[in-house]
């Protein structure tokens, strides 16, 4: 069984140990760093994204969002110099085709796909190179996580290249702690003419359809591969969701009683544990507003029509 065995998530599940929701024990593990460790988990997450519900709320109106509103931003974010996009948690690069189309028409663009999986700034670097909407950096710092990000924008500046446009879309900022993802930007932002586009999925949307909009096939496929790293089979597991303290939990419950080994380490689940793997937070309008007044000195919203969605244009 050892073979079977992650030992980066094994070593996040003896670090965090579990807490106690009355007489269950609850295993927190929900870091989206553990999300792509593998090409396969990457694959099933792209394969996530073209699922019907998931591409109609998080992908296809976002894009609308973008096309109706990047030449009003582009606007904004062009000033004379060449600009550097850096495009954080990339995925496989089609959130930022709209950007960069409709920038390529003002400026000199360089495209830097940053995210912790391999495999996605593979993807993002082949489908931007198509478009050919400007140069593509290829360096060490592709493969990173916000830890990087002033090393990165620190890098990519130079006489020619004075502006960063950072892009932060596809509601990625869901899934942190929203405070710590903010100081790391920020600090990354270390130019006058630096900007960052952000898209955030808002709170408006009902809690019963957040939850019905979550548990699906290709939600589980994802997040399932996180637990069968661990030796878990999918038949003893059970994908669960439950929206609480303005956050979606995904978690998975445990069906029967399973002992994990790794060298001279033990963990035992017991059946009706409950393994955290996903938080995705909501935040009002009024909520963001309040957090970005703390970080930049300019931003501004634009709204879906349904106001379930907004692109926020940030500078400091």
């Amino acid at each position: 069984m050892t073979e079977k065995i992650n030992d980066l998530i094994f070593k996040e599940l003896l670090k965090r140990g579990y807490s106690l929701r009355g007489n269950t024990r609850i295993w927190n593990i929900a870091d989206s760093k553990l999300w792509y460790l593998t090409p396969m988990q990457a694959k099933a997450y792209l394969e996530l994204e073209k699922s019907k519900d998931y591409n109609k709320e998080m992908f296809e109106k976002e894009i609308n969002m973008l096309r109706k509103f990047m030449p009003e931003i582009s606007s904004s974010v062009v000033h004379g110099s060449a600009v550097n996009v850096i495009d954080i948690g990339c995925g496989d690069g089609k959130k930022a085709v709209v950007p960069l189309e409709v920038l390529h028409d003002k400026t000199k663009l360089r495209y830097c796909p940053i995210d912790i999986s391999s495999y996605m700034v593979t993807q993002a670097i082949q489908k931007i190179k198509k478009i050919n909407k400007g140069e593509v950096v290829e360096f060490k710092w592709n493969i990173s996580d916000f830890d990087n990000l002033e090393n990165v924008a620190s890098l990519l500046k130079d006489p020619e290249y004075r502006q960063n446009f950072l892009l932060f879309l596809g509601s990625t900022i869901s899934n942190f702690e929203i405070h710590e993802v903010m100081y790391e930007i920020v600090e990354a932002m270390n130019g006058a003419e630096d900007y960052l586009l952000m898209g955030v999925a808002l709170s408006n949307t009902p809690p019963s359809d957040l939850v019905k909009s979550y548990k699906t096939e290709f939600v589980d496929n994802f997040l399932s591969l996180i637990l069968l790293q661990l030796g878990f089979e999918k038949k003893d597991i059970e994908l669960d969701v439950r929206y609480e303290n303005s956050r979606v939990e995904l978690y998975y419950l445990i069906k029967k009683d399973k002992l994990i080994e790794l060298e001279d380490k033990k963990i035992y689940f017991n059946k009706g544990d409950q393994i955290l793997v996903s938080i995705s937070y909501r935040y009002s309008e009024e909520e963001l507003r309040k957090v970005l007044e703390i970080y930049f000195g300019e931003f501004k919203f634009y709204l879906s029509d349904d106001n379930t969605w907004a692109l926020v244009l940030c500078k400091k």
